[in-house]
């Protein structure tokens, strides 16, 4: 069995040397077709950071009523912490909205007379809820419509949110689809690649196999190096891709300053660090795509095109 594997491993070496032109067009669509894959994850990533950045900034502020007392809005907000949509409540009493209102405004001379000319606090004591996801605010807003809590309840900000939230929801579904579209069609894309690359190295080597036929040789000995010419293509695909990944994320930001911008743009990520602190990461991601799809086009073409 080992000699068998060993020589259909040769063979799967050697027909992939001898098909030097089809091998490199194989070779040169999958790099390609792994560097799009690779720009998806890493674009998966920084939209993951933007949207968990955005989710942050989000929440629906409760104002309440001057006549609620501390423990009635306490109450409330243990209420609320209890649910499963919330992720955190923030209690904010009237006096000390106050003093972060000063604090804030402290330079601001005009603003620090008036505020002491006046002869009560104008603040409402608020709760600032931040739930897991954007679609779980409606929850939220129906739960503080009950007729127990409108009571205490003054005014709740989502309404002025909802746009914001609604719109959040949307891109985090679309770029969720757009990201599966575009896996699929690469994946059909470098699949029909390693198929013809395939198909026509049986077609080239068909007077081959016929003789490999008439001496008796097995199903496995005569597909076997079809399959392992596929997987040749895709491992050497991953590996240059993910060098030619290595060089551009190098040479970009000395053109255009790319690494800088996400740094702005997204605090606390960096396009450069990521990819070099995920290089092998990325490599192995590469390697089970590139693989997997060369090795599943390369079974398909054989058993089509290589009946018994």
């Amino acid at each position: 069995m080992l000699t068998i594997l060993s020589r259909i491993i040769h063979y799967g070496f050697k027909n992939f040397w001898r098909n030097g032109l089809l091998s490199t067009a194989m070779i040169a669509i999958m790099t390609l077709s792994l560097l799009v894959f690779s720009g998806l994850i890493i674009a998966n990533v920084a939209t993951d950071r933007t949207i968990s950045f955005l989710k942050d900034k989000i929440d629906i502020s409760v104002y309440f009523k001057n006549t609620a007392s501390e423990d009635s809005i306490l109450n409330i907000k243990s209420a609320l912490d209890g649910l499963p949509e919330v992720k955190s409540v923030e209690y904010i009493s009237s006096d000390k909205a106050l003093e972060i209102f000063k604090a804030e405004h402290a330079d601001d001379p005009t603003i620090t007379k008036s505020l002491a000319q006046l002869s009560k606090n104008p603040f409402q004591a608020t709760l600032n809820i931040k739930a897991y996801s954007p679609e779980q605010y409606v929850k939220i807003d129906n739960y503080l419509k009950a007729d127990n809590l409108t009571q205490y309840i003054d005014s709740v900000s989502f309404a002025k949110n909802q746009v914001v939230i609604e719109r959040l929801t949307t891109i985090i579904n679309g770029v969720n689809r757009v990201g599966l579209a575009l896996t699929i069609i690469l994946s059909l894309i470098a699949g029909l690649v390693v198929f013809n690359t395939v198909r026509l190295a049986i077609y080239s080597n068909r007077d081959e196999i016929g003789v490999m036929r008439l001496v008796g040789a097995s199903n496995i000995f005569v597909r076997g190096p079809y399959l392992v010419e596929g997987i040749i293509g895709g491992f050497f695909s991953a590996i240059l891709s993910t060098i030619f990944l290595a060089l551009a994320t190098a040479a970009i930001p000395l053109f255009f300053s790319a690494s800088a911008y996400m740094d702005i743009s997204l605090p606390g990520f960096s396009l450069t660090n990521y990819i070099y602190s995920n290089l092998f990461t990325i490599f192995f991601y590469q390697l089970l795509f590139g693989i997997g799809v060369s090795t599943v086009s390369s079974f398909i073409a054989v058993r089509r095109y290589l009946k018994t």
